[in-house]
């Protein structure tokens, strides 16, 4: 494993986007590293208002960030909010790495997207990838918003020395999700719909696209390790990914989490439904060479998210 070289011992630590899936999961890994941590809510902090950005990190003076902020959602979303997903994610990330930089932020860590990558990338995509291709169309406003807050990260490190790094997590699911029926991600709109679907003894459920497509999907636990490994251990202008380097596709893993809820009925595939890019897996080689690797199996990290929505602890956004 590579040595440690900035600690987060005794620093004052900030998660802009706290409330989310991804902010809840660095909290919760933040608070076992002996950190100070920072804390603003949505209703305490609007992250797309730059004087109250500017005011708040004028007042805390945070050490390190965390920015993992940003407005999400799976494809019929982006499809549906074009101006929301592009125009909201530029102003956080603008608004959070400004202030950052303006008042001395030792370092920050930016959350990309693994949907930042060409649509045809070669397989497993690597870092170098970025830029060099047209993006997935069904998901292009969060990733240029995406691509903009990794560039704008290079540009502070270039111009002015600062230390700001970028990682690009693959699709996440786990404790906290969105579970929006229309609004989510694959892995909680899927719990959801086999969940309801169990509930109220349905014969089938529908799954979105022809079930082709090959996915990669990370417990959001093991991201938020990854992230402070990350933070600890690696300074430089390119982003690294972070994902678990194995992959399924949509309609094994529809059964998976079809098995998991306990739904036993029939999964039909609407082909009408946009797939999304045909195959999405990160080349986490570079990570690996620094000693970090994800430890959550997919079925155990399944049923874990699982128990924690039946216990309600879940959003609807």
């Amino acid at each position: 494993m590579s040595e440690v070289i900035y600690s987060l011992h005794g620093k004052r630590v900030f998660v802009a986007g706290e409330g989310g899936m991804v902010g809840k999961a660095l909290i919760r890994r933040l608070e076992r590293a002996e950190c100070v941590l920072q804390r603003a809510s949505r209703r305490q902090l609007d992250l797309e208002s730059e004087s109250q950005v500017d005011d708040w990190f004028a007042g805390q003076k945070p050490q390190v960030v965390f920015l993992a902020a940003a407005k999400v959602g799976g494809i019929g979303a982006n499809n549906s909010l074009p101006v929301d997903f592009l125009e909201r994610n530029l102003r956080i990330a603008a608004n959070v790495i400004r202030a950052a930089h303006h008042h001395a932020a030792e370092k920050l860590l930016y959350l990309g997207s693994s949907c930042v990558y060409p649509r045809d990338a070669r397989q497993p995509m690597t870092e170098e990838a970025l830029l060099t291709g047209p993006l997935e169309p069904t998901n292009q406003w969060y990733a240029i918003a995406k691509i903009a807050g990794i560039k704008l990260c290079e540009a502070y490190r270039r111009q002015y020395g600062d230390d700001f790094i970028s990682v690009m997590p693959t699709n996440l699911y786990g404790p906290g999700d969105n579970y929006h029926p229309t609004h989510s991600h694959v892995p909680a709109a899927l719990m959801r719909r086999f969940h309801e679907a169990k509930l109220d003894g349905a014969a089938e459920v529908e799954v979105w696209g022809t079930g082709t497509p090959r996915r990669e999907f990370m417990h959001v636990d093991d991201m938020a390790d990854g992230c402070v490994f990350v933070m600890e251990h690696y300074s430089g202008l390119g982003a690294l990914n972070i994902g678990t380097g194995e992959e399924v596709t949509i309609a094994e893993f529809a059964a998976l989490v079809a098995d998991v809820v306990g739904f036993r009925g029939k999964l039909a595939f609407d082909a009408v439904r946009p797939d999304g890019a045909p195959r999405k897996l990160l080349d986490v080689s570079k990570l690996a060479a620094l000693g970090w690797r994800a430890r959550v199996g997919l079925r155990e990290g399944l049923k874990e998210a699982y128990q924690d929505f039946l216990k309600g602890h879940w959003r609807e956004a």
